[in-house]
């Protein structure tokens, strides 16, 4: 087979084969009629299957119930039998509710950091009741988490800050008077970097989170070659950039492939931090010290046919996002 065709069937390789003959199983036997997009666009419906069927805060919730459910079974035996510790109890017992609710997200197959959250996401509400602080505290906490990580519930990529040794590994990459693309920029650190060490090549960062791109704008203010937006990553064509840079979550990775396979032009690299693509042998990897596994996965995408079209992709990301 030849490489093209190699890259062509490594793009269609997404997660959600079982899904998809479990879905034509139950079609046939309903006599039910695939839907537009899966006929003319099959790669474009595996973008969307991608995606969990239950949003993350509902699963988030369901754990925290059922975890709460098991607790306040746990609770009433012991409260029966020792009330008068039933103060002292009130911390362990919050411990056990995160216990249990950890366990239900690690068996839903949660991210792993949202098992972390509920393991403390309950005993740090009973100390920070105990400690009676002003309302005013727990509002100026949530709005300057909110501006650091913004609706994290949808695009499901934390805040990772890139480490300064990325920097001479992708200069060393970029043609000369090149364009680059930063997937959710940070506070702009790598950007600043690239910038100096390049400054015949165009740096563009898209960074969705407030407090993290006023940070990003400010550090690259002096710097001609480049530029930084607001907004969201998903919109932006990647048809005019040389190398396209993201440091995401596994989440996004299978959706952020297809859009490549479909925008990115000849010869130009997809670069993704930590992550690799699911199902895709990367061109290259290449080890980078001075962060948790840190590794650079190198992918060509342009050796695929284009078989996903630009304006229905809007409508499979919208999708993806209300499921």
């Amino acid at each position: 087979m030849s490489p093209r065709g190699i890259q062509k069937n490594r793009c269609e390789q997404l997660p959600g084969k079982a899904q998809r003959a479990q879905t034509a199983r139950h079609r046939e036997e309903s006599g039910e009629k695939a839907s537009a997009v899966e006929r003319r666009h099959p790669a474009a419906q595996q973008v969307i299957e991608s995606f969990p069927r239950v949003g993350v805060w509902r699963q988030a919730l369901l754990a925290q119930a059922l975890g709460l459910g098991a607790t306040a079974v746990f609770a009433a035996w012991i409260f029966t039998a020792t009330p008068a510790r039933a103060e002292a109890m009130w911390l362990p017992l919050a411990f056990v509710q995160g216990g249990f609710a950890a366990l239900i997200a690690h068996w839903r197959k949660n991210p792993p950091w949202w098992i972390a959250i509920h393991l403390v996401f309950l005993p740090l509400v009973v100390v920070m009741l105990r400690l009676g602080l002003p309302p005013a505290f727990y509002l100026a906490a949530f709005l300057l988490l909110l501006l650091v990580f913004w609706r994290l519930d949808l695009s499901r990529v934390p805040l990772y800050l890139s480490s300064l040794r990325v920097a001479p590994v992708l200069a060393s990459r970029l043609p000369a008077a090149a364009r680059l693309l930063d997937l959710g920029c940070g506070d702009g650190r790598l950007l600043a970097a690239l910038a100096r060490q390049r400054p015949d090549c165009i740096f563009v960062g898209i960074e969705h989170a407030p407090l993290p791109w006023a940070i990003a704008r400010w550090r690259c203010r002096r710097l001609a070659n480049v530029v930084v937006r607001y907004g969201d990553f998903w919109q932006e064509p990647l048809a005019s950039y040389d190398l396209v840079y993201a440091f995401l979550s596994p989440a996004p990775m299978a959706a952020l492939w297809a859009k490549s396979c479909a925008e990115m032009k000849d010869e130009s690299l997809l670069v993704s931090n930590s992550f690799p693509i699911p199902g895709v042998a990367p061109e290259e990897v290449i080890e980078v010290g001075g962060q948790k596994n840190g590794r650079l996965f190198f992918y060509r995408p342009s050796a695929v046919e284009k078989t996903l079209e630009s304006s229905p992709f809007q409508a499979i990301r919208s999708s993806a996002h209300d499921q």
